[in-house]
């Protein structure tokens, strides 16, 4: 293979950040049916999975899990409490903390999306492993480019 020129490599096609952005568009766009009868968006299905490993947890602790600030995870906690899904409240060790909580119909949601990683590999046409590779890979190249 030919070493790539500057103008190969100001290609769209080249460029890492293109095939990351139309990754994770078309991956959003699998899950989009599968988590529509759960009555949840891509956003809100990630903050329930890290409620479901572990609720209550703070604001904080919640945006940190995924990757988001705060004053962004804010307004998501807020339409999964319309929903009826989560609880917030103050702590009652430290005022200024926000804790997160499961309801009952949001501990219960979790029984239903059991299934939806299968479906996820299925419309990709990945085994388990595949999409272990594929996560441990991304995961590098985040963990790599954690600045």
């Amino acid at each position: 293979m030919a070493t790539p020129t500057p103008d190969d490599l100001l290609r769209l096609e080249n460029q890492l950040c293109f095939a990351l952005v139309t990754a994770a568009r078309n991956v959003v766009a699998i899950y989009r049916p599968i988590l529509e009868p759960l009555g949840l968006t891509h956003p809100q299905y990630l903050a329930m999975l890290a409620l479901w490993e572990q609720s209550p947890r703070s604001l904080g602790d919640l945006a940190a899990a995924l990757a988001m600030d705060p004053a962004t995870a804010s307004p998501l906690v807020k339409r999964l409490e319309a929903d009826g899904l989560i609880e917030r409240h103050r702590s009652s060790s430290d005022e200024r903390r926000l804790d997160i909580a499961l309801t009952r119909s949001g501990a219960a949601l979790r029984v239903r999306a059991l299934d939806v990683p299968r479906q996820v590999m299925a419309r990709l046409g990945m085994s388990v492993p595949d999409v272990e590779a594929v996560r441990d890979a991304l995961g590098r190249f985040a963990g790599a480019a954690d600045l």
